[in-house]
């Protein structure tokens, strides 16, 4: 128990907020700020973590979907999931890879690397393509996300 109430049990659980799915980095990054980890380190543990799932979510997703569409337990979460990508890929669709880039930066619910990947998968964005684009939409997140955090914002 006392490796949790550490500098490194800190960073290891910050990392693990920053792969879960809607909290992601904008959860992570405020809760390793919180626990005494510096706004530069919380923002770069985020950032790995939330980026971990994107490839295997990429290569995955649709064998996963395809699986659990047929049973009575997810298939109607699955077909809201895939409604719901569909939704947020408008941006994507427009723009490709900027779209891309902007869906992910946005730190709101909804939107993210999970988001990003499963809207990148959909349509059929190369994983070498779509990789940088949200690495790159999840470097700005967590600066927007760090900066709000810091009170950079509230002091401007």
């Amino acid at each position: 128990m006392y490796l949790w109430n550490t500098t490194t049990g800190h960073t290891l659980i910050t990392f693990i907020i920053s792969m879960v799915p809607v909290v992601e980095l904008r959860g992570a990054i405020p809760y390793g700020i919180a626990q005494g980890l510096s706004p530069w380190v919380a923002y770069c543990v985020s950032v790995l973590g939330n980026l971990l799932p994107v490839p295997p979510i990429m290569l995955l997703i649709r064998r996963i979907f395809d699986w659990l569409r047929d049973t009575r337990l997810f298939g109607s979460k699955i077909v809201w999931l895939e409604q719901r990508a569909n939704v947020k890929g408008e941006v994507v669709r427009k723009y490709r890879l900027l779209g891309l880039v902007i869906l992910v930066a946005i730190p709101l619910p909804g939107t993210g690397a999970w988001t990003g990947a499963l809207v990148a998968d959909m349509l059929d964005i190369r994983m070498q393509t779509a990789i940088p684009a949200i690495l790159l939409g999840l470097l700005i997140s967590g600066g927007i996300t760090t900066a709000v955090t810091c009170g950079v914002l509230t002091a401007l």
